[in-house]
């Protein structure tokens, strides 16, 4: 029987295939061609929200300056180890940056240059939301964008301190590698008074430098000024301490005071120390003297130990934003979040996509691929194959009829139901063309139109003819409608013993089959189980019987012929089944007992026959032929 060939097959090929827990690069490739689209959307939303932040964005310019600094090591620490000088020029290099970084050196600059009453200096940036609106609503209406000034910022600093902030905002200092150069970059929205403040900003470190080394000479000076005076009224004093010494003391050998033996002072300074006094302080004053003639003579020749050696200059670039940088990033900022967003769909997505979920989520064959296109019109659905004998369409529905004839179970009469987890037209154009493909190949064939929707009954009835009403005919008059020959009988003569539904029967010549429409309700309709089963009983003249079922979703009850049935095929229209009611229909085609075939993917996207073979699991018998 179908039934065990195809578990079979479903058991042993089709998991055989050893792919399904590896990710190849045909089902990378069916990801992106699937979500390119909104991926391809998602770069231009991010290339449109980056043209629009460069169109609200202040242009900034950065001009550079460069100083450098003449290193002062102790002369001690010159005949050093390499280490130590490093050691010690990192800590003098740091000591200069955090100069240029400090609030004095700002404030001279902002001094010199009258920043806090520049109104581009202080103007407030455009990178604020609410401006960037205002400058979108600009470039809206074609009206010049008025940027706010500084007075109307209720910030609570004065014009100096909001000065120092921009200033510091703005102004990067940083070392060139190991060396002892200093690039100064400041950035602002007019380049020349960025490269005005870049210059007033060496300018003033070297000044700074030159004020503080002449502070600390003058107060050097004062100071030895001081020391001299102090030392000179010491040195006096000393030496007129030793005079008057001199001058009174006795130089004979008998004094009385000794002859008289009455007591001396011992500890009264002798000749000798006051002179020794005397001439330390001399030394000490000429020893001051000297230095302070040194320092006033060195004082008018003080240099900085830093200089410029590339002062700054009108940037004509600007430095940011970056227009090509920025528009990179959005589209790669919006190309990721596309991936992303893909990605979170497709992990979302329940739908049948590929021959592989059949096997995997739905332990079935995969009786071929047939591509979106095939379906044009109402005609299509039975005569495709007639029309189009070439088409990838009838290629894919002649390769599910090699599928079926590989299962021969030896009876002189094959009955195929073909059914769907959800209505459409698809099924039924499955269902009429491959019956019209039985019926091109001289097999005799009958179509069984069981479908609530009823679509080949209409389709045939405006195909043959053009009043819209079949004729209970079985050959086709030259006028294009049906004779009145009678109804068939399963001899192909009229017959009273038949089947009432028998009666019923009609030729459709242009596709090649014999049509039963579905015309009966209620007790007499052929889904129920007795009436179907006593109208296969009366049709043995046909060697193929097809039989269009209805639809899953409309009910399990309208499955109930399908275990009379050799065969049940299932189409599923890709991205539109759901896997959980193919899983449900499934299921419940074993519970009845019904042989079920294998599931027809329609809508497929063409693949190549490698590529094509790769995501069947390597099967090769279930490859269209």
């Amino acid at each position: 029987m179908l039934e065990r060939q195809w578990a079979a097959a479903a058991r042993t090929e089709w998991r055989g295939g050893g792919s399904a827990d590896f990710v190849d690069l045909s089902d990378i490739l069916s990801f992106f061609r699937r979500y390119i689209v909104s991926i391809l959307m998602c770069a231009l939303v991010g290339v449109a929200g980056a043209s629009l932040y460069l169109a609200t964005s202040d242009r900034i310019f950065t001009a550079r300056t460069q100083i450098l600094i003449e290193p002062k090591l102790p002369q001690f620490m010159q005949q050093q180890m390499v280490e130590v000088h490093l050691s010690l020029d990192t800590a003098q290099i740091e000591s200069q940056l955090a100069l240029l970084r400090s609030q004095k050196i700002a404030m001279m600059v902002i001094d010199r240059l009258d920043l806090a009453h520049n109104p581009v200096f202080t103007g407030p940036g455009g990178s604020r939301l609410g401006q960037r609106l205002e400058k979108l609503r600009a470039l809206a209406t074609g009206t010049p964008y008025v940027a706010p000034r500084a007075e109307d910022v209720d910030d609570g600093l004065t014009p100096q301190q909001r000065a120092a902030e921009i200033f510091a905002a703005n102004l990067d200092v940083q070392r060139v590698g190991v060396s002892y150069a200093i690039d100064i970059h400041f950035r602002s929205r007019d380049p020349t008074l960025a490269a005005r403040i870049a210059n007033a900003t060496a300018d003033a470190f070297v000044r700074e430098q030159m004020e503080n080394r002449a502070a600390s000479a003058r107060e050097g000076v004062a100071w030895l000024e001081k020391r001299i005076d102090e030392a000179g009224a010491q040195m006096n004093k000393a030496t007129q301490i030793a005079q008057e010494f001199r001058a009174t003391y006795d130089y004979r050998v008998d004094r009385p005071d000794e002859a008289a033996g009455t007591d001396s002072r011992t500890d009264a300074p002798t000749l000798e120390q006051l002179e020794v006094t005397a001439e330390t302080y001399r030394k000490m004053y000429e020893s001051l003297l000297a230095a302070y003639t040194s320092a006033v003579n060195q004082q008018p020749f003080l240099i900085a130990n830093s200089r410029v050696i590339t002062p700054a200059v009108q940037p004509t670039v600007q430095s940011h934003p970056r227009k090509r940088l920025t528009l990179i990033f959005g589209a790669f900022a919006g190309l990721m979040l596309g991936v992303g967003a893909a990605f979170v769909r497709h992990s979302l997505d329940r739908t049948l996509r590929t021959p592989r979920q059949i096997g995997e989520e739905l332990g079935l064959v995969c009786m071929g691929e047939l591509p979106h296109r095939g379906f044009r019109k109402a005609a299509g659905l039975c005569d495709e194959v007639i029309r189009h004998p070439h088409s990838p369409f009838s290629t894919g529905l002649r390769g599910a009829r090699a599928v079926i004839s590989l299962a021969d179970t030896g009876r002189t009469q094959l009955c195929i139901g073909v059914t769907s987890a959800l209505p459409g037209r698809v099924k039924s154009a499955v269902a009429g063309n491959l019956a019209a493909l039985y019926a091109a190949s001289g097999v005799p064939t009958l179509l069984i139109d069981l479908d609530t929707q009823a679509a080949l009954t209409r389709a045939l009835q405006d195909q043959l003819s053009p009043a819209g009403q079949l004729s209970p005919a079985g050959q086709l008059s030259p006028a294009g409608q049906l004779s009145p020959a009678g109804p068939l009988s399963p001899a192909g003569k009229g017959s009273e013993t038949g089947h009432p539904a028998v009666a019923a029967i009609q030729t459709a010549a242009l596709a090649g089959f014999d049509f039963l429409p579905n015309g009966e309700r209620g007790a007499h309709s052929l889904a129920l189980r007795p009436n179907m089963q006593a109208l296969l009983d009366t049709l043995d003249r046909y060697t193929v019987i097809v039989v269009d079922l209805p639809a899953y979703e409309h009910g399990a009850d309208a499955l109930l012929v399908c275990p009379l049935l050799d065969g049940v095929m299932v189409v599923a229209e890709r991205g539109r089944a759901p896997l959980d009611t193919l899983a449900d229909l499934a299921r419940t085609l074993r519970i009845a007992n019904a042989p079920i075939m294998g599931v027809l993917l329609a809508h497929a996207r063409r693949l190549p026959g490698l590529r094509l073979r790769r995501r069947r699991g390597g099967n090769p018998p279930l490859r269209p032929a």
